[in-house]
């Protein structure tokens, strides 16, 4: 069987009520007349009952090496190799999903849920994310956990209505800022930002908010119980969010993975040496182009993982930078 080296695939994009037109300048082909909100960059959800936009929601793989094959596939055949000391998720899928986000309009205010409270919520599955931002617009803003003095009864009585947006805290979206969204944490991205989101694999949100009335949305489902008990269960980490990083180093680091942004290389064109690691590591270009095995170049907002027995060479054009994705137990 032959060894698998970096691997690309195809995007799965997802219409959203409050999606964009920007990921085009990420090099996705968007359909005419919709409004792309999500770009599902690294999924493997099958099977969860989970998944948005395709019932298989298993990423299929960009040629030339194995084209076609999803990374369930993937998973099934080539385990080890491909995940090193990692295991697969309960259903045999790979534990990590990669999004890219385009915020045309404010994302729903939401909540996802923890370990502590997974047991309590039929069909959940925790969900803990990062965002990293790649593109605002002058003033745009992100929403992260409360107000100092906020409790959750405040919370729960402002539901579904435009005065829980008050009881928010807001950070400004500066491109380059990396956001540690870890499970429990009632957040919302703002109208004009693009980020890409590292993640559990998990699609499992639970809306207190959806700013139905400022943008003429249709209605769609909140979920006042499901909500409170993952805000209550994590109330801490509301008062208290992580902080906002625009460092280089690791800049996120929850139980499930750990993000590392790589500062620009000098050179116009560098070799990187890679070598084999007992996880897979997942590469996003966010400036310059990642010069492949195989000579493809990925552009920034393109996504590589890189399989855990997987030793080689990249090579970095262009004043590369990127942030990598580790996954641990």
């Amino acid at each position: 069987m032959r060894a698998l080296g970096p691997l690309v695939f195809e995007p799965i994009l997802v219409e959203k009520p409050w999606g964009g037109r920007r990921l085009a300048d990420l090099g996705r082909d968007l359909p005419d007349d919709t409004l792309i909100g999500e770009s599902w960059d690294v999924t493997d959800l099958g099977g969860t009952g989970d998944a948005a936009g395709d019932p298989l929601c298993s990423s299929v793989v960009l040629g030339p090496e194995s084209s076609g094959r999803t990374l369930r596939d993937l998973v099934a055949a080539h385990g080890v190799e491909l995940l090193g000391e990692m295991h697969a998720t309960s259903w045999g899928g790979f534990p990590l999903l990669v999004k890219h986000l385009d915020a045309g309009q404010h994302l729903s205010v939401q909540v996802h849920p923890s370990a502590a409270v997974i047991d309590e919520l039929p069909g959940a599955h925790i969900k803990s994310e990062a965002w990293v931002v790649v593109a605002a617009e002058p003033d745009a803003q992100i929403y992260l956990g409360v107000r100092p003095g906020v409790t959750p009864e405040q919370v729960e009585g402002a539901f579904g209505t435009p005065a829980l947006v008050e009881l928010l805290r807001t950070v400004p979206a500066r491109v380059g800022d990396v956001h540690d969204v870890p499970a429990g944490l009632i957040h919302s991205l703002g109208a004009g930002v693009v980020v890409a989101e590292p993640q559990t694999p998990s699609d499992t949100t639970y809306r207190l908010y959806d700013w139905t009335k400022e943008y003429g949305r249709a209605p769609r489902d909140l979920h006042r119980d499901e909500a409170m008990t993952c805000l209550r269960a994590e109330w801490s980490v509301n008062l208290d969010p992580p902080a906002v990083r625009g460092d280089d180093g690791v800049v996120v680091r929850s139980e499930a993975f750990t993000v590392r942004r790589v500062p620009a290389r000098g050179l116009d064109v560098e070799q990187v040496s890679v070598a084999a690691r007992p996880s897979p590591r997942t590469i996003i270009v966010l400036t310059g182009e990642v010069g492949m095995p195989d000579g493809r170049l990925i552009a920034p907002g393109g996504v590589v993982v890189l399989p855990a027995a997987w030793s080689g060479t990249l090579e970095s054009r262009h004043t590369t930078s990127w942030v990598e994705i580790d996954l641990h137990r």
